[in-house]
């Protein structure tokens, strides 16, 4: 039978019952498995939701796309309310003696809204005829007020011969033909200090509505704004550093506030205050004005002394809840960026917001200083330990104000580690290994075991210090060559830390001991390129080809074993702690043939085997039986407050040489400047100067 044409095939298509029959089954069975695969959606995403009920984790199929810091991020919104980034400027009463010059006359101009404006001078001029008139009877009907008048003219014409003796002396005098310049006004050092004084001493408010439309110029310096210009940097200075200093004084003597009350209660009274909406758009230029200072501002003194006056202004700040949720943003950014004193003083502001103005402004808080503190570790080398340490114990000390909110942070947090290590040992992608083999990653995890270690012994925190166990186990497994020792140690440092604040035993010797077990190359000599071993979770090549690896493989080896071993010393069961230990070093003692590593591991020998001794003797001595556990636990409790046992003073010795060594790395030489080096010695060859005069490598190991 020869083949349909297409006009054929059609047809049939289209009319044969048995074509039609066929593709009724098709679409019945499509839409039996479609409906099946829906239902298996809806129940995984239920799961996922729910969590599942045997406490074991499961993998989402979207956790390559997963981020460590997802957890934080949630809920994090800011509100737009009163937070606009309008001009701010306060309209200034032109008869006031306190204006130097009538700023919004131009500013309010339009053309196309000119009539409507001369409507509005003319019923204004009405007005004031009218209130020009009244002031005449009450001058004939009380004397007394018309001398206050006069004295009030007098004070006039003082401001008057003050502006016009600064314009006298100003060279650069402002164009009054020149519409563009008309639209900024000189202010000098008189004018301010006039206003200065005249708000300090005699509490003016029209000369406090110039200042802060000065201060307002002023932090707005360099921006295109419209108002007030300084003639000299002494008047710029002088209204910044007034402003700054006694603004909240004189926020706080308007509505006759202490300058301790900073309760939550006392926002609601501020509010209710009889003057609040009157002052309000004071408080509230201020406040604006402050915060876009510090943005604009980069010196760390002057953004240090603006965040430690915004920490006294905080109940003005907490009045504008969206001005409040953008200082904490930009206190975050300084906190997680600036020096030593500055993130200080944005911390301090950061604990008072979360503290102070309930759960939300604590939850907000924590979400934006985690978030900053992983994207701060988003780096493949630890430059400022000191200051990511910093970072780290403010988000301890934060979360430690309200555990049991913390806790529930916590354990989101270490699913998601948990999710991404499992699919890492399931799938053992480059990009999982990647993600796991992090900072972002490992300083996730030291947060929480540090902060587990300082609440555990207040909290019932052993449910998370147990998920957190497995996960440090799972990783110190997956990645156990020579190359990943200091992400190895980091795991062993870990464990020991929760050991000893839980008081609970936690295996550790195994992974220590593992170490001695890495093959190196014998005759490898000292390595010239020294680095910080700390600043790194992945070793490179040439390092462990060198005999400064083994030196510094078998010294964590003893620091770490003298910190599990000295934990355990006066523990009942010291000698069968001890046991495996001591023959796996006693092996690695016959092996080596370094003569310095064999006297370190003889004497850390002896002084394991004295205490073990010391254990036995006394343990030969008490009359109950193993199975009294109350009593053993009791064991040796005298000795171990008094430290008086055999360990105890060679673990000071061990403690000691690890600080001098912690403070000799701190000086030595970071993993990129061997590239630098490498770099210098092609560029030398190719005949091109450099600048930077680094040693040479004879041997060649830099590669």
């Amino acid at each position: 039978m020869g083949k349909l044409g297409k006009k054929a095939r059609k047809f049939a298509k289209k009319n044969l019952q048995s074509v039609l029959k066929r593709n009724r089954k098709t679409k019945a069975l499509f839409k039996k498995k479609s409906s099946k695969d829906e239902q298996k959606d809806v129940e995984t995403q239920e799961g996922n939701a729910i969590g599942p009920s045997n406490g074991s984790i499961m993998v989402t199929d979207n956790i390559e796309d997963a981020s460590i810091d997802a957890v934080f991020a949630e809920g994090d919104k800011d509100e737009g309310e009163d937070g606009s980034d309008s001009d701010g400027y306060l309209s200034e009463d032109s008869s006031s003696p306190y204006v130097a010059e009538n700023v919004t006359g131009n500013i309010l101009e339009d053309e196309n809204a000119s009539s409507t404006y001369v409507e509005l001078n003319k019923n204004i001029h009405a007005d004031l005829v009218m209130k020009k008139k009244k002031l005449d009877r009450l001058k004939k009907k009380d004397p007394e007020f018309s001398k206050f008048l006069e004295s009030y003219y007098e004070s006039i014409q003082i401001a008057e011969t003050y502006s016009d003796e600064d314009e006298r002396s100003d060279p650069g005098q402002q164009d009054e033909d020149d519409p563009a310049k008309s639209e900024e006004k000189p202010l000098t050092d008189s004018i301010i200090s006039f206003w200065c004084k005249m708000v300090t001493e005699k509490h003016n408010q029209s000369a406090l509505i110039s200042l802060l439309n000065a201060y307002r110029a002023a932090c707005h310096f360099g921006a295109k704004t419209i108002g007030y210009k300084f003639q000299n940097s002494g008047g710029f200075c002088n209204i910044l550093m007034f402003m700054l200093s006694n603004a909240d004084d004189i926020f706080r003597r308007l509505f006759q506030l202490s300058s301790l009350n900073c309760r939550k209660e006392a926002i609601v009274e501020l509010k209710n205050s009889s003057k609040w909406k009157d002052l309000r758009p004071l408080v509230k230029c201020y406040l604006r004005s402050t915060l876009f200072l510090l943005n604009q501002v980069t010196d760390s003194e002057i953004l240090a002394f603006t965040m430690t006056r915004l920490r006294a202004s905080l109940l003005f700040v907490a009045a504008f809840p969206s001005l409040l949720h953008r200082l904490v943003k930009a206190t975050v950014s300084l906190w997680a960026t600036g020096a030593a004193v500055l993130s200080s003083a944005a911390f301090l502001i950061i604990r008072d917001v979360a503290t102070v103005f309930g759960s939300n402004y604590w939850n907000t808080c924590v979400s934006k200083i985690s978030v900053a503190y992983l994207a701060r570790s988003r780096v493949s080398e630890i430059v400022d330990a000191k200051h990511l340490q910093f970072l780290r114990d403010s988000i301890i000390q934060l979360c430690s104000l309200d555990v049991q909110k913390s806790s529930a942070k916590a354990l989101a947090s270490i699913s998601q580690l948990a999710k991404i290590l499992q699919w890492g040992l399931q799938t053992k992608k480059k990009e999982a290994v990647e993600k796991i083999c992090s900072w972002e990653y490992v300083n996730c995890i030291d947060l929480w075991v540090r902060f587990i270690s300082a609440n555990v012994h207040d909290y019932d925190l052993r449910p998370l210090m147990f998920m957190t166990i497995q996960i440090i186990n799972g990783l110190a497994y997956m990645f156990a060559g020579p190359r990943y020792f200091p992400l190895r140690l980091k795991c062993i440092q870990w464990l020991s830390s929760l050991s000893s604040s839980s008081g609970i035993f936690i295996p550790v010797a195994s992974f220590v001991l593992d170490v001695l077990e890495y093959k190196v190359v014998k005759e490898g000599g000292r390595s010239r390129n020294t680095f910080n071993v700390t600043s790194v979770l992945k070793l490179p090549k040439f390092y462990l080809k060198s005999q400064s690896f083994q030196e510094e493989c078998l010294l964590s080896v003893i620091e770490q074993l003298s910190v599990h071993f000295a934990q355990w010393s006066c523990h009942i069961s010291f000698p069968e702690l001890a046991a495996i230990p001591l023959i796996r070093l006693r092996k690695f003692q016959e092996i080596t043939t370094t003569e310095n590593l064999r006297r370190m591991v003889k004497r850390f020998i002896d002084q394991v085997e004295q205490n073990v001794d010391f254990i036995q003797r006394k343990r030969d001595e008490v009359p109950f039986s193993p199975n009294d556990y109350q009593s053993a636990d009791s064991f040796l409790q005298l000795e171990k407050s008094s430290l008086q046992t055999p360990f105890t003073q060679y673990y000071r010795g061990v403690l000691e040489k690890a600080s001098q060594k912690s403070l000799h790395e701190c000086g030595k030489m970071s993993l990129l400047e061997p590239r630098k080096l490498k770099r210098n010695k092609v560029e030398r060859k190719k005949g091109i100067a450099v600048k930077e005069n680094h040693p040479a490598d004879e041997n060649g190991i830099l590669g």
